[in-house]
């Protein structure tokens, strides 16, 4: 799960206009290389140049595969890749999030995957994330990254105050409040975001549907539970008021890792960015902890990350040229490299070596992975968040009731998915 991922809309377009070309036949009738096309939807500036390297040496290792690449902003590549597949002018292999392999599996843009070289180190991988990568029983990406969602917090500040990592929500109020008395900066501070907000859902015992009884449930007893537990995390000692701007992302990004605030949830693509920020410059005041449980006493957060899906519209030239790249980059020796270079979290363990789990933000997030939970294998289940994005915002700002915006989050909700009941 990326966000504001930058990058100038011309040099994009042009780029893509350029290089959509999966399944030409380049290389594949002369005898000479065949060119893959990859559209990598990393961060252009921290973590794009190591996948640019691994390029490089994959094409040393292999002279007859040529690798077109191209960094496509996150925010962006669902919707380009969506059009360009629908034209058979799709890149070769792209780096998927998690939640968009159900849609392109369902409209036949993916390649299944079993049996095939890319996986041929499938039992390495950790299963839940194999999982992510499924629909209707076939595999449909190899995991590539992996995230999830951590209280993250500033391990000074709480020892200051003389407060550990809350294991409850009612715990984090209370840490809160004794952070403020003790340290004079808030304790904690949460986002309006949809997906940051599913944790609570998951401390319920609930979800925004339930995908196997083909029903609603974002405005279930439950769920308005978890969202009441949420909307309290705005308002009292010690906790930041909701931030409902457009720049709030890195509003609470900043005070964190500026020391202004104690804690906040957060993903491990920002671990680079917190040893940017003068409260980390030691690596190991970084606290880590599971997200907080609900009531139901299980804490649980969603699983994100990518994986390398390749294009089903590719000829078989292309295909193997892509599986054989696919199988090279997610190997334990290219996701040792990424870990070490990027600060992210390889998808199989043989790849968490000592000098991987020397970086103190990776151990961390590995140590919370057992908390991460899949999503379901419905193609609509990622479009959900977006209703919920528009009424969290504004039941946090105050505008709008909890009742009211789920309420109006559920109907949203029904359209996307017509054949659920309420």
């Amino acid at each position: 799960m990326r966000r504001g991922i930058a990058a100038t809309a011309l040099v994009a377009s042009l780029a893509l206009a350029a290089t959509a070309c999966g399944g030409d036949d380049s290389g594949s009738d002369s005898g000479g290389p065949v060119t893959i096309t990859w559209w990598d939807t990393s961060n252009a500036t921290n973590e794009a140049p190591t996948y640019q390297a691994l390029v490089k040496e994959f094409e040393a290792a292999n002279k007859d595969i040529k690798v077109d690449y191209v960094n496509v902003p996150f925010d962006q590549a669902q919707n380009k890749f969506d059009t360009a597949a629908g034209s058979k002018g799709a890149p070769d292999i792209l780096r998927s999030e998690v939640g968009w392999t159900p849609a392109f599996a369902k409209k036949s843009f993916f390649l299944p995957l079993d049996g095939t070289e890319a996986l041929a180190d499938e039992s390495k991988f950790k299963p839940n994330l194999l999982e992510q990568a499924k629909y209707e029983g076939k595999t449909y990406g190899v995991p590539f990254t992996t995230d999830t969602l951590a209280l993250v917090y500033n391990k000074e500040l709480f020892e200051k105050a003389g407060v550990e990592a809350p294991k409850t929500w009612d715990d984090l109020k209370k840490a809160a409040a004794t952070i403020k008395d003790k340290t004079g900066v808030d304790g904690y501070w949460g986002s309006t975001q949809a997906y940051y907000a599913q944790t609570f859902l998951y401390g319920e015992g609930t979800d925004t549907v339930d995908a196997d009884a083909q029903k609603i449930t974002v405005n279930s007893a439950e769920a308005k539970k978890a969202y009441g537990t949420w909307q309290s995390l705005f308002s009292g000692k010690g906790l930041h008021k909701a931030d409902t701007t457009a720049d709030a992302y890195a509003h609470i990004q900043e005070a964190f890792v500026s020391g202004k605030v104690a804690a906040i949830m957060q993903g491990p693509w920002e671990i680079t960015n917190f040893y940017k920020g003068s409260a980390f410059k030691d690596k190991n005041n970084l606290g880590i902890a599971t997200v907080p449980a609900g009531s139901t006493g299980k804490a649980g957060a969603p699983t994100g990350g990518h994986n390398l899906s390749v294009y089903a519209g590719s000829d078989k030239a292309h295909q193997e040229a892509s599986l054989k790249f696919v199988k090279f980059m997610t190997s334990a020796k290219a996701q040792e490299t990424i870990a070490l270079k990027n600060s992210t979290l390889p998808t199989r363990d043989d790849a968490y070596t000592a000098e991987v789990k020397a970086d103190p933000g990776i151990a961390g997030y590995q140590s919370v992975l057992a908390a991460a939970q899949p999503r379901p294998a419905l193609a609509e289940y990622s479009s959900l968040w977006g209703p919920l994005d528009t009424e969290l915002l504004k039941i946090a700002g105050g505008k709008e009731s909890l009742d009211k915006g789920l309420s109006s989050a559920e109907t949203a909700i029904a359209k996307l998915v017509p054949d659920f009941s309420k």
